[in-house]
C-alpha cells in the first residue's frame, strides 16, 4: 500500500516541486536571467532587448533585471524545497495535510497558467506549466481514489 500511494501521490507531487527548484535556480545563475523566456517577455515589451537597453536613462536596466530576476528564482527555489521537504515529511500521510498541500499546490499552479495565458501567452513555459498540472492531477485523483 505505502508503495502505490509513494507513486501515484507522492511522486508526481516531488517532481513537480523539482522543476519548480530547478526553474529558481536557473533564474538564480543565469547571466541574464530574462533571456530564458526572451520571446514572450519581447513580445510582452513590444520591444527587442536590445532596443530597450540602448535607450537613453536605461544603461542600469540590466542590472536592475538581473537583481529583480536572482530574487524572484531564490523564492521560486524556496517554493520548490519547501514542496520536497513537506510531500517527503510524515505528515503527508495524513489526510487533512495532504488535503491542504494538494488545494495550495493546485491555486499555485492554476493562478500561474492563468497569468501566463494573460500575461506572456506564446511563453514555453506554459508547456511546463501543463505538465506539472497533469501530475498534479493525477495526485489529487489518486489521493481520492485511495481514502
Amino acid at each position: 500500500m505505502q508503495k502505490k500511494f509513494d507513486i501515484s501521490i507522492k511522486y508526481p507531487v516531488i517532481l513537480i516541486s523539482v522543476v519548480i527548484s530547478i526553474s529558481g535556480i536557473r533564474w538564480m545563475i543565469s547571466p541574464e536571467p530574462w533571456i530564458l523566456d526572451q520571446v514572450a517577455n519581447e513580445e510582452r515589451l513590444a520591444m527587442t532587448f536590445n532596443e530597450l537597453f540602448l535607450i537613453d536613462g536605461n544603461d542600469t536596466l540590466a542590472a536592475y533585471l538581473k537583481q529583480i530576476y536572482r530574487f524572484l528564482g531564490l523564492y521560486v527555489f524556496g517554493t520548490g524545497l519547501m514542496l520536497i521537504v513537506f510531500a517527503c515529511n510524515k505528515f503527508f500521510r495524513e489526510k487533512s495535510f495532504r488535503n491542504k498541500y494538494l488545494f495550495v499546490l493546485g491555486f499555485l499552479l492554476f493562478t500561474n497558467i492563468l497569468l501566463a495565458y494573460f500575461w506572456i501567452p506564446s511563453s514555453h513555459f506554459i508547456y511546463i506549466m501543463w505538465g506539472a498540472i497533469l501530475l498534479y492531477l493525477i495526485s489529487l485523483y489518486n489521493h481520492y481514489r485511495l481514502e
